[in-house]
């Protein structure tokens, strides 16, 4: 994840990262740039078309669908970026839950070898998550037209969380741990499992293809129009006023299209090898 001072203006606008969206659409900025300085001249120069003409009154559609494709676009955002945010509450959470479980572990267990099996089990449920949310084949499992060959009974997480288990279990069967701390400990392993379940909820469902395709294909043809009907009032300048239309369109569907898999390989994506490591820090200080 990219860290900058939020308050820093001149650095935003002057500065373009590897992952600016102005490098992925520049060559296709270059080409619609083109198509509708070509558009402006056949308007202007050769078939002479002035403001009386009725294809003058073609941004009255853009107008209406203007509108339109803002209430999509602010919607492909927002739901972009509530499953980023939500990424981020999960792994929150996964810090939480395993400080909790080591600081309680530490005032129970007296057993330093008890205490090593959890002091390196405990980072590694994380390390492991973090392995498995960045694995492309979790991301497919719940297409239709891909079969993977998954054993589903060596689920990493899954088996480090077993693991952990039994060994509680074998403290109590010990009694090393009552019942009521069993309890207390039960409840602490079974977050581990909800927030792997949560982030893979998000991992494998992405935003429904005919949604992501439409604003696409929406986004496209409006911006292919425009010059028809500026290029009367604006003449040449109407390449770069599309092109920045262009520009400012896209660039938000691409922001909500790197966002919306807060565990990819993004620049935007959320840091989780170094919660990772975080979290494997804070236990072994706490036990």
């Amino acid at each position: 994840m990219i860290s900058y001072n939020t308050k820093d203006w001149f650095t935003f606008i002057f500065h373009f990262h590897k992952s600016d969206t102005v490098r992925k659409l520049f060559p296709i900025m270059i080409a619609i740039g083109i198509y509708s300085a070509l558009i402006g001249y056949l308007e202007v120069s050769y078939f002479k078309i002035g403001k009386n003409d009725y294809i003058h009154n073609i941004p009255i559609m853009h107008g209406m669908l203007g509108f339109v494709i803002s209430l999509l676009l602010v919607f492909r955002t927002n739901t972009a970026y509530d499953r980023w945010w939500e990424g981020r509450k999960l792994w929150g959470g996964l810090v939480n839950n395993s400080r909790n479980l080591a600081i309680k572990l530490s005032a129970i267990l007296k057993d330093e070898n008890d205490r090593k099996f959890f002091r390196k089990f405990i980072p590694a449920y994380a390390s492991i998550l973090h392995k498995h949310l960045h694995d492309d084949d979790t991301g497919k499992q719940l297409f239709e037209d891909v079969d993977l060959e998954i054993d589903h009974h060596k689920h990493k997480p899954n088996q480090i969380k077993r693991i952990m288990y039994h060994k509680i279990t074998d403290l109590y069967d010990a009694k090393k741990i009552s019942g009521d701390q069993l309890i207390i400990l039960n409840e602490e392993l079974q977050a581990f499992t909800d927030i792997c379940g949560a982030c893979e909820r998000i991992k494998n469902t992405p935003i429904p293809y005919s949604y992501s395709a439409f604003i696409k294909k929406f986004i496209f043809f409006y911006t292919m129009t425009l010059p028809f009907g500026y290029s009367v009032s604006l003449g040449y300048l109407v390449a770069p006023v599309v092109v920045f239309i262009f520009y400012v369109l896209a660039s938000l569907e691409l922001i909500a299209e790197e966002i919306e898999d807060p565990f990819g390989n993004d620049e935007n994506d959320l840091p989780t090898k170094k919660i990772a490591e975080n979290i494997k820090k804070h236990v072994e200080e706490l036990i």
